[in-house]
């Protein structure tokens, strides 16, 4: 803290009923630090923020990646889509259709992309399905559909592990049976069925897309692990009917599947070696991470930095730069923890302004106040080199925003590192500071130094607490409503 000069008070004895509104009235019980921040720096000259954004991508190194830093939904999507057009391949490493991308082309059309890889909408990019994604074929068929019926084409654009796990419809109804069981403690999935899939895969009964070469086996595959759900489930109702159905499907399926179909590690590697350039976009974020999230509130594979190396079959020495894509914001989707969490109309403040609403689910997201503490974590996990702070134009109304930049427990104990217990996770306190809004629209800006002096005290305040620099900053969902620093 010895960069700014700060005074400590509740922040009930700062709320003025009379003033426009504030989210802190929402939280009386928190101790706010109210910031004056140290003279910034000048800012870089136009021509120079001009030069910016060639400079930041060309510098990328060959193998890249664009990692979530929180409970996903941060808008990594859009910074792949943007890189990809400098890349030659964008490759996904895990996670299924739970992901919700939402892109924009040149015209501006939106494209919400579930299970093919980000970088579709550049022609020239190979698009490719690792080995530790879960795949449900009727559904990537259908996203498919849809690309080619916007003009995208796809033939010879998208490559899938012979290796990744099947995703059946049978996976999304016991995902639905297992939450009803849970009753009052569910984990708030979306019910497409990723963990039961996962379940499959390492109870090592799962079937993998390149079984479907082999429709000779494929029925007695299938029948174990529907018998298995059917015994496991007392209203999963299964015979025989059910698995002809199924077979004679997938048996359809193969068919059309084929062409896409590839040893991916091969391909990845062969790639590795002939230097092209490769951009890995993750799905979900960190704090959902099966290791490292808020579990059991969590996902079911590893979005984290150690996924790519196993979901796609490279090795970690090849991995350079990893970009961490981090909203102004914080927001999360279904239960588990959240300390920055903002109630009531707070909450529905930054949700309306953010269009906080699942891609996948269109479920409404939790909404709260920029979480520090969970980003480094984030950020000690991964080692990003740089991050993408997106949706500060979300902030743009506010007067005054709140940092959430430590944990606390009751007794005044710093927490040091994100716990992994839950219950201590409800009890801890949240230290804010407090930094002055700008109260303009700024998603008409492209450079840097056009942002108000508040806006950019906002983004160095954030490199300051957690020691990463930010390269990309989200002023609009549009393309170009990017700005490089």
């Amino acid at each position: 803290m010895n960069s700014i000069s700060s005074r400590t008070f509740d922040s009930h004895a700062i709320c003025n009923p009379h003033r426009p509104f504030s989210f802190r009235r929402f939280h009386p019980s928190r101790n706010v630090v109210v910031c004056s921040a140290k003279p910034i720096a000048p800012p870089p000259t136009k021509l120079a923020a001009a030069d910016t954004s060639a400079a930041r991508i060309g510098s990328l190194s060959q193998v890249s990646g664009v990692l979530g830093c929180q409970w996903g939904d941060e808008g990594k999507g859009k910074l792949v889509d943007v890189l990809a057009q400098h890349f030659e391949i964008v490759a996904r490493c895990q996670g299924g259709a739970n992901a919700g991308h939402t892109i924009y082309n040149a015209e501006g059309k939106k494209f919400a992309l579930h299970l093919v890889p980000s970088g579709i909408l550049n022609e020239d990019t190979l698009c490719v399905i690792g080995n530790g994604v879960v795949v449900h074929v009727p559904g990537l068929f259908k996203e498919i559909d849809g690309l080619e019926s916007s003009g995208v084409s796809c033939q010879g654009r998208i490559l899938i592990s012979d290796r990744a796990h099947l995703l059946f419809d049978f996976h999304q109804l016991v995902d639905g049976l297992r939450e009803a069981e849970l009753a009052k403690s569910f984990i708030g999935t979306t019910k497409r069925g990723i963990g039961p899939c996962y379940s499959s895969k390492v109870n090592r009964n799962g079937i993998r897309v390149g079984d479907l070469r082999h429709m000779d086996t494929f029925p007695q595959k299938l029948d174990l692990i529907l018998s298995d759900a059917a015994l496991r489930f007392k209203d999963f109702n299964y015979g025989p009917d059910v698995l002809r159905e199924e077979v004679e499907k997938y048996k359809r399926y193969a068919e059309r599947l084929e062409p896409f179909i590839a040893d991916t590690v091969h391909v990845m590697n062969e790639a590795i070696t002939q230097k092209r350039k490769i951009l890995v976009e993750g799905g979900q974020a960190t704090m959902l991470d099966i290791d490292f999230g808020t579990y059991p509130f969590v996902t079911s594979s590893s979005p984290s930095a150690g996924g790519i190396c196993t979901g796609l079959g490279i090795a970690p020495r090849v991995i350079g730069d990893l970009i961490g894509v981090v909203k102004a914001y914080t927001t999360r989707v279904g239960s588990g923890p959240f300390p920055t969490e903002i109630l009531g109309s707070g909450g529905d403040l930054l949700r309306f302004a953010g269009q906080e609403f699942g891609t996948t689910t269109g479920r409404p997201r939790r909404c709260g106040w920029l979480d520090v503490a969970a980003l480094r974590f984030s950020c000690q996990i991964n080692g990003f080199s740089s991050l993408n702070l997106t949706k500060l134009d979300v902030l743009s109304d506010l007067e005054e925003i709140q940092l959430g930049v430590s944990y606390k427990l009751a007794d005044g104990t710093l927490v040091k590192s994100f716990p992994s217990d839950l219950r201590l996770l409800e009890q801890l306190k949240v230290e804010y500071e407090v930094l002055p809004g700008w109260k303009s629209d700024i998603s008409s800006i492209r450079n840097y130094s056009d942002l108000p002096k508040a806006a950019r005290q906002y983004v160095e305040r954030v490199e300051e607490l957690v020691g990463v620099p930010i390269h990309y900053i989200g002023v609009g969902p549009g393309r170009d409503a990017l700005i490089y620093k």
